[in-house]
């Protein structure tokens, strides 16, 4: 699969880059995109929501009426989590909700990702790009040159570039990484993907193996 190499003004260089059908060309495996984009949003969660039971709550353990004759229910405690003040039954505790996955699986998801977005006409290669220094103008005339600048993107670099970093970080919408950390859930949640030259080959060698 060839892709034309754009440069920074949008316009085609006239080179054209040749996409590795089996990381951009393959059928896709939705379960396994599911399975790690499920994990990524997991492993986002804090876990540390925390409600007092009945055991927690302040208050007297004396027993509040007699058993029996008062025509109602019988209660033993007011820190019950039926009265007013009282803890809450089978509330939530801090737990871990991250999960475990395979290796091979998390690269069959990426790679199902990847094609997902060849086969949407989203990828861009982009020739690659310095700032001389970290500027939000700079990025944004890219962005105008390659339309997206009312979509979501995301920019993946060969190695990091803390000018390009820098000049996208206050956008609204991109995100900029580098091949090594590029992820599932990143690669959906973009409409447009725009790869520099210099991140093909880490993407590629990284999900061949």
């Amino acid at each position: 699969m060839k892709v034309a190499v754009l440069d920074i003004n949008g316009k085609d260089t006239g080179r054209k880059v040749e996409l590795s059908k089996d990381v951009f060309g393959i059928e896709p495996n939705n379960h396994a995109v599911y399975l790690d984009v499920k994990q990524y949003l997991a492993n986002q969660r804090q876990g540390t929501h925390k409600a007092k039971e009945r055991a927690e709550i302040t208050g007297s353990t004396r027993k509040i009426k007699k058993q029996k004759g008062t025509g109602t229910a019988r209660a033993g405690s007011i820190k019950s989590g039926i009265f007013k003040g009282g803890g809450r039954m089978f509330g939530p505790r801090p737990r871990n909700y991250s999960f475990k996955l395979n290796k091979n699986l998390k690269r069959l998801a990426r790679r199902s990702a990847l094609s997902i977005k060849a086969n949407d006409k989203a990828i861009m290669v982009l020739e690659n790009l310095n700032f001389e220094e970290p500027k939000t103008k700079n990025f944004t005339s890219v962005l105008k040159s390659l339309g997206l600048e009312n979509k979501k993107s995301l920019f993946v670099l060969g190695e990091l570039n803390n000018n390009v970093y820098l000049s996208s970080r206050n956008l609204k919408g991109t995100e900029v990484v580098t091949n090594s950390e590029l992820s599932t859930y990143k690669i959906m949640n973009a409409n447009s993907l725009v790869l520099f030259e210099s991140s093909l080959e880490g993407i590629e060698t990284n999900l061949s193996k």
